[in-house]
């Protein structure tokens, strides 16, 4: 089996949400953060012929950099990275060591708010956090518009930011912390549920992120 440019690159943003990996046979990817308020599902072209549990992904990666091009073999015990002449045994992790998603499929609760969010619009609002000082973003209605805001919740006379980004007809304030949006770049669809929880669905690859909101988010149709 090869890994496509595609897959590794999914393989290094799944390391951000979190530093292991637990691969189920088939062509699917699914992780989740230590703290449980992320999970990330993927397709991908590969199809894995049986579980592999990686403990430090990143150090995973870093041995297919070592060797460009390898060919990735499941041995029974360990992955064997290999172009022929060079070869790597990455020994398999325990499965229980792993933080891994539940078998059982995420969906929303409910559907209660949809926009899409460019690519510009997430990296703006990241720079613009970050300028700030700010680790808040909120998706916020006002009965007409939706802004993707940067604000000090707590503070009404903080410095803020923020950009229309769709209508609506409700009032809501849904509150995420930047650090938890680690999407690969694109557009996406956003369905947020009042319960809570938003789905980031990508427009150009078959990956899909549920990221919780904060507690003092609120919602009024």
């Amino acid at each position: 089996m090869f890994l496509s440019t595609e897959t590794v690159s999914l393989l290094k943003n799944f390391s951000t949400i979190n530093q292991s990996l637990l691969i189920k046979a088939g062509k699917s990817l699914r992780t989740m953060s230590a703290m449980k308020n992320i999970l990330a599902e993927a397709e991908i072209t590969e199809e894995f012929s049986r579980d592999v549990a990686i403990y430090d992904l990143n150090q995973f990666l870093n041995c297919l950099s070592l060797i460009p091009g390898a060919e990735i073999l499941l041995e029974e015990s360990s992955i064997v990275i290999t172009d022929g002449d060079n070869s790597i045994e990455y020994r398999y992790s325990d499965p229980s060591v792993i933080t891994a998603p539940p078998d059982k499929e995420l969906a929303l609760p409910s559907e209660d708010v949809c926009v899409v969010l460019t690519e510009e619009h997430l990296e703006t609002v990241k720079k613009a956090a970050a300028v700030l000082q700010i680790p808040d973003v909120s998706l916020v209605g006002d009965g007409n518009n939706i802004y993707l805001t940067v604000r000090d919740k707590k503070n009404s006379g903080s410095n803020s930011y923020k950009i229309v980004v769709g209508e609506t007809s409700s009032v809501f304030q849904f509150n995420l912390k930047v650090e938890n949006l680690k999407l690969q770049n694109g557009d996406y669809d956003v369905i947020v549920s009042s319960k809570n929880l938003a789905k980031f669905q990508s427009h150009s690859r078959p990956v899909t992120y549920f990221v919780a909101l904060e507690p003092d988010s609120t919602y009024q149709a």
